[in-house]
C-alpha cells in the first residue's frame, strides 16, 4: 500500500497507542480537491465490484467502529454511494434482541457476512462486545454464560478468551475468501463536542441526539483505553485495524476510500473466462443472432 494509507496501519505485534496517531488532517490538500479525488475512486470500485460479483469466489466485509458522532453514517454514504446496491449490504448492530441473546455473541454477526460476490458492511460490529461491553461488563450478564453470573467474575482471562475467539473468526473468514477491513474512526473529544452542538441546535438532526450520548461521553477515557487495547489485541496481517483520523469528515471519506481501492486492486480480480467447449457455443449463438434480419 501506499505510504500515506500504510500510516494509518494498527501494526501488528507492535504496541498501538492511540495518542500517537492525530484526529485531524493538516496537510496541503484542500477539500475540494480531496471530493473529487473521492469521487474518481468511487468509479473505480463501482468496477472492482462488478469484477467481484462476476467472480463469486471472494467476499468483502468493511468494519466501521467509533465514538458517537465520528461519522460513521456519513462516510458509509460518501465512500459506497456509487456501489450497486444488489452487490452491497448494510447492518448496524444495537443492543442485541431477547432470541439473540439465546446465542454466543458471534452468532449475529455470522447471520450478517456477506454472500461470496458481494461487500458487506458493518456500522458497529462484533467488535462491540469488547468494548461497550468492557466499559460495561454489566452486560455481559444478559449473555447468560455459565460461570458469569456476577460482575466480579467477568476478569481479564474472561477478555482475553474474547479476543482470542475475535482473533479466531476473522482468521476462519480470511481463510475462506472473505477480505475484511477494519476502520477505526478517530474523532477528538473537541469535534465530538462540536457535532453534539450541532445536533441539538439543528432541529433537523435532534433525533441523532440521545440523552445516552452524553452519558457515554463523560466516559471517555475508558473507551479510548478499551479501543486501543481491541485494537492492539486484533490487528493482525490478514485483519489489521486502519485509524482513520476523523475531525475532517471529507479527509477520513477520502482515506477509508483510498484503502478500499488499493485492496480491491491487490486482490487482481478478474472476470470468469469460459471453458472452451462453452466458448465455442458462445459463438455460435453470436452467428445465429447476427443472420437475423
Amino acid at each position: 500500500m501506499k505510504k500515506e494509507i500504510t500510516q494509518y496501519i494498527a501494526v501488528p505485534g507492535k504496541k498501538t497507542k492511540l495518542k500517537d496517531f492525530s484526529t485531524t488532517y493538516s496537510g496541503d490538500l484542500d477539500k475540494e480537491t480531496g471530493k473529487l479525488e473521492l469521487q474518481e475512486i468511487k468509479l473505480k470500485l463501482s468496477d472492482y465490484q462488478e469484477t467481484l460479483y462476476a467472480g463469486n469466489s471472494r467476499s468483502v466485509l468493511i468494519i466501521f467502529q467509533a465514538m458517537d458522532a465520528a461519522g460513521k453514517d456519513s462516510a458509509i454514504s460518501h465512500v459506497m454511494s456509487g456501489l450497486n446496491p444488489q452487490g452491497c449490504q448494510v447492518f448496524t448492530f444495537k443492543t442485541p434482541t431477547e432470541k439473540e441473546y439465546e446465542h454466543d455473541f458471534l452468532w449475529r454477526h455470522y447471520l450478517a457476512l456477506p454472500q461470496r460476490g458481494r461487500i458487506g458492511i458493518h456500522n458497529r460490529s462484533h467488535y462491540e462486545n469488547v468494548l461497550v461491553c468492557k466499559v460495561h461488563p454489566e452486560y455481559i450478564l444478559k449473555e447468560r454464560i455459565p460461570g458469569y453470573e456476577e460482575v466480579k467474575n467477568v476478569d481479564d482471562d474472561f477478555w482475553k478468551n474474547r479476543y482470542e475467539s475475535i482473533r479466531n473468526f476473522e482468521k476462519h473468514l480470511t481463510e475462506n475468501g472473505t477480505v475484511i477491513l477494519k476502520f477505526f474512526l478517530h474523532v477528538s473529544e473537541e469535534k465530538q463536542k462540536e457535532r453534539f452542538l450541532d445536533r441539538i441546535n439543528d432541529p433537523a438532526k435532534n433525533w441523532k441526539f440521545s440523552s445516552a450520548d452524553i452519558t457515554e461521553r463523560a466516559l471517555w477515557p475508558k473507551y479510548m483505553e478499551v479501543y486501543e487495547e481491541a485494537i492492539n489485541e486484533t490487528s493482525t496481517d490478514d485483519a489489521p485495524w486502519f485509524i482513520i483520523p476523523a475531525d475532517k469528515k471529507w479527509y477520513a471519506r477520502l482515506i477509508i476510500s483510498q484503502v478500499i481501492e488499493q485492496t480491491f486492486s491487490s486482490l487482481k480480480l478478474a472476470y470468469p473466462v469460459l471453458p472452451e467447449a462453452e466458448a465455442i457455443v458462445l459463438d455460435d449463438y453470436k452467428r445465429k443472432l447476427l443472420k437475423e434480419s
